[in-house]
């Protein structure tokens, strides 16, 4: 059966177009080839080192607020006043009470070395000597007991001045003056160090082996900060900050067979607030030499990784990999490829495998520009 003329020139047309175009253009490039290290990423949140609710230690009114909100504060900078007259008052008696009792030591002191004379010569009965050592002793409690009620209005009128415990960014004031405060159980307010500051994250038993075991090879324990293994936390707008673990549990949890572990950074200008997610980078290998291409090379064909190979004729092969984590904008192949393989990098619609395409090399940075 002979075609129509129509058909036969649209053929005919599409080869000579096909022939004078000649095979398509892809871009081409060696993969990088460097020594790398291997990261393991985990998502965590931010706590501070040191953080206090404030509260009073006694009863009574509040009197005064001497902070702003949200300013930062040093150890033992006054924050609030409790109404101290009732206060100053009780020192006062406590105060008084010692006179009386210090009166009533010295009197009966002397009552009792009076009657010791007495019955050396005979001139007092025994029975008076031991009334007045009783009543000696009993002076010399009451003192005693008079000391110690002064130390503890003392102590109440200077808890009074309720004064920053440690130093840090404060809250907001939660109660203002002219309320009545609860002793241990108000919070005025709460306090926050921001500098240094701690990351939070979990890990599974396969990542605490494998670092417990990296950091027993380099003498150190995983318990006890890996040896300062340094870290990287990156936060939602893309923000990096560096760090080092400096602690993990001493056990794993048995309800999620997860280890908490824990990162410490330094927050001199206070960017970092407790309670923000971040994602942290752990250098999960040794250094090696890494084999490392564009995300945009590989191709997925079901649950395999494929990369298009060309040759020195244009010819392009399929060739299977294993990828592994992104490093430098890169992704890592972990097998499949020795880094002397020339692969196709932007065209892969035009790269069949079998076809044969015209390639343009070119070099990779070692590192992407996205990642810098």
């Amino acid at each position: 059966m002979r075609l129509p003329t129509s058909i036969v020139a649209v053929v005919l047309s599409a080869a000579m177009a096909s022939a004078q175009n000649g095979p398509p253009q892809v871009t081409a490039a060696k993969p990088v080839v460097k020594e790398i290290v291997e990261d393991d990423e985990f998502v965590g949140r931010f706590d501070a080192v040191a953080a206090v609710d404030v509260r009073a230690r006694i009863d009574g009114y509040l009197d005064g607020v001497h902070f702003t909100d949200g300013s930062v504060v040093a150890k033992g900078d006054l924050l609030f006043t409790i109404d101290a007259r009732t206060f100053q008052t009780a020192l006062d008696q406590a105060a008084a009470q010692i006179d009386v009792a210090e009166a009533s030591y010295a009197f009966t002191s002397e009552q009792l070395e009076r009657a010791e004379r007495l019955l050396a010569n005979g001139n007092i009965a025994q029975s008076t000597v031991d009334e007045r050592r009783e009543a000696f002793l009993s002076a010399r409690g009451e003192r005693e007991r008079a000391r110690a009620a002064l130390k503890s209005a003392q102590i109440d009128l200077d808890f009074t001045n309720i004064a920053a415990p440690i130093a840090g960014v404060i809250g907001r004031e939660l109660v203002t003056p002219g309320n009545l405060v609860n002793a241990n159980s108000t919070v005025l307010t709460n306090i926050v160090s921001l500098d240094p500051i701690h990351f939070y994250f979990d890990i599974d038993e396969r990542y605490f082996l494998a670092y417990a075991r990296d950091a027993r090879t380099r003498g150190a324990s995983l318990q006890r900060g890996a040896g300062g293994l340094p870290v990287v936390v990156t936060l939602s707008d893309g923000e990096k900050h560096s760090g080092e673990l400096d602690f993990a549990e001493n056990r794993l949890d048995e309800q999620t067979g997860t280890m908490r572990v824990r990162a410490i950074l330094p927050n001199p200008d206070g960017e970092l607030q407790p309670g923000l997610f971040g994602r942290i980078n752990v250098p999960g290998s040794l250094p090696y030499e890494g084999v490392l291409i564009p995300d945009a090379a590989v191709v997925a064909d079901q649950n395999r990784r494929l990369v298009m190979l060309v040759d020195g004729e244009g010819k392009v092969t399929p060739r299977e990999v294993r990828p592994g984590p992104r490093i430098d904008g890169y992704r890592v192949v972990r097998e499949g490829l020795d880094g002397s393989e020339t692969l196709v990098i932007e065209g892969l619609m035009r790269a069949r495998p079998g076809a044969t395409v015209s390639p343009e090399i070119v070099t990779l940075p070692p590192v992407a520009e996205q990642a810098e």
